[in-house]
């Protein structure tokens, strides 16, 4: 038995009449008061919750129960973040917006928090590629001053979408490289203009289409119904008569194409003049008016006065006037063996006082490759008004280098053409009506990719090229003009194109 340490001594028992204890630890003196007596709790109600089984609670008086908050929770759809399933970690793009400085410089615009490389790096990697631009277009940087500009910015995403911090800066200084070993660029459409991508794809696209060799047996179904080509101005029978009685018209009234106007018809030398716009109208809004502009100036046609100097000039569309000038005929019957089956046509056209007269024949084969270009002569009663150069590419110099007329021309076409060949170029009625030629195994490519409008508009050759190939062609000035060598090609790359390409619509 262990000793009494008398801890509880002063303390009054709470048993104190009937306490049994003989050894209490509590007190039993009369001069303690008693303790206050014990609170017992009533057992819990049965509309309450049932708890985990315990003994009864009993607190003292001094100390009520208090009740504990209950536990909060909220009910979500969405389970925690550590049980959620995230997709794989994706490197983040930083794609820039960018805009240059007067002086040609880009300035690149990206969330520095989403590029992996440091865009003080990036910046001076850019103003590298850019300076190497500026070199390789010396040339055409005059007539597409933001070119250079837009192709660093766009080399540069190229470059750093393909490497990664580590590798950035040598494969931009790679990059730089190539540029230097590109030959330098005369035109928009020479081949060293792009970046890097996109010279690949062009290469790419181009070796497809001339991987693919045109045959008649390959472009049997794409020939235009007779009906067709009725109904988009070809002219489909030869009219009545000898034709070629009256060739020129000179020294008489005709209504000028260009300003609409009467005129004598002289030739260059004697021409009166014309003030006019060379540019087709077209709808636009100024002041939030809509209005009809010029394309080559962008004056309203209200305005009436023209921006463009040069000869009265008359263009003829009648087949009974055009048979007069030059009699219509039919391609000759020849084996198929000599002549060919598929060919890519185009024509240059003049003013003379016997109507626009074809200057300029461009015939490529089915592979691509050129097999006749010659200049045209006029014969000696017709004389020239206006060259048309801005169009055409004729200039005086190298008109005076021609030596074949018309009909020499139709007879060394007669050789390489027949009544079966494929006929393929762009509003090809206009180079059959300026040759005489009556044909009808025709593929044209303005009613092979047909304007959403439908008649009688038209796509132009430059636009389908554009969107199509992804080429830029007839980019001369108004001293160079078109070439029809490189319209053929281009007209022949589209029905190429449209073989590879015709399961999905050609109207887009």
């Amino acid at each position: 038995m262990f000793a009494n340490l008398g801890l509880f001594k002063d303390l009054a028992c709470p048993e104190r009449d009937t306490c049994a204890r003989p050894h209490c630890i509590y007190s039993h003196s009369s001069d303690i008061p008693q303790p206050r007596p014990l609170i017992r709790l009533p057992p819990p109600s049965l509309s309450t919750p049932a708890r985990k089984k315990s003994n009864d609670s009993v607190i003292p008086a001094k100390r009520p129960a208090v009740a504990s908050p209950a536990k909060v929770t909220s009910i979500s759809a969405e389970p925690p973040r550590k049980f959620q399933k995230v997709g794989p970690t994706q490197r983040p793009l930083a794609v820039p917006s960018a805009s240059h400085t007067e002086s040609g410089v880009p300035i690149l615009r990206v969330n520095a928090a989403q590029s992996q490389v440091p865009i003080p790096v990036r910046q001076t990697m850019l103003k590298t590629v850019y300076n190497q631009f500026v070199v390789l277009y010396e040339h055409v940087l005059s007539a597409n001053p933001s070119l250079a500009s837009e192709h660093a910015l766009k080399q540069e995403d190229e470059v750093y979408k393909k490497s990664s911090k580590l590798t950035y800066r040598n494969a931009v200084i790679q990059c730089v490289a190539a540029l230097k070993r590109r030959t330098t660029p005369t035109s928009i459409n020479h081949p060293s203009v792009g970046t890097e991508a996109d010279i690949a794809a062009r290469a790419e696209a181009q070796r497809s289409l001339d991987s693919l060799h045109l045959s008649s047996d390959l472009l049997e179904s794409l020939i235009h119904p007779v009906t067709d080509l009725q109904q988009w101005g070809y002219f489909v029978e030869i009219p009545p008569g000898p034709g070629g009685e009256q060739p020129s018209i000179e020294g008489k009234i005709a209504k000028c194409e260009r300003c609409t106007q009467y005129f004598l018809v002289k030739h260059l030398e004697e021409a009166d003049k014309c003030v006019y716009h060379w540019g087709k109208p077209y709808n636009t809004r100024a002041n939030g008016e809509k209005i009809r502009a010029y394309t080559c100036c962008s004056r309203p046609v209200a305005d009436g006065e023209g921006c463009s100097h040069g000869p009265h000039v008359f263009y003829e569309s009648k087949v009974e006037e055009l048979h007069s000038r030059h009699a219509f005929s039919f391609l000759p019957s020849s084996p198929p063996s000599m002549v060919l089956d598929v060919a890519a046509l185009d024509c240059e056209m003049i003013y003379t006082t016997g109507g626009l007269r074809v200057a300029r024949v461009s015939v490529v084969d089915g592979s691509g490759k050129e097999v006749f270009d010659q200049l045209v002569r006029m014969d000696d009663s017709v004389n020239v008004i206006d060259y048309n150069t801005r169009f055409s590419g004729i200039t005086p110099e190298n008109y005076a280098t021609a030596l074949l007329t018309l009909g020499s021309v139709r007879t060394t076409l007669n050789s390489l053409i027949d009544a079966n060949t494929i006929l393929i170029g762009h509003a090809l009625e206009n180079d059959l009506k300026t040759l005489r030629i009556i044909h009808h195994r025709c593929i044209d490519t303005a009613l092979l990719f047909p304007h959403r409008a439908g008649l009688p508009y038209r796509r132009s050759l430059k636009d389908l090229v554009r969107e199509k190939l992804g080429k830029m062609i007839q980019m001369g000035d108004a001293t160079e003009g078109h070439s029809s060598v490189e319209d053929a090609s281009a007209t022949l790359d589209l029905v190429r194109w449209y073989i590879l390409n015709k399961q999905k619509s050609a109207v887009q």
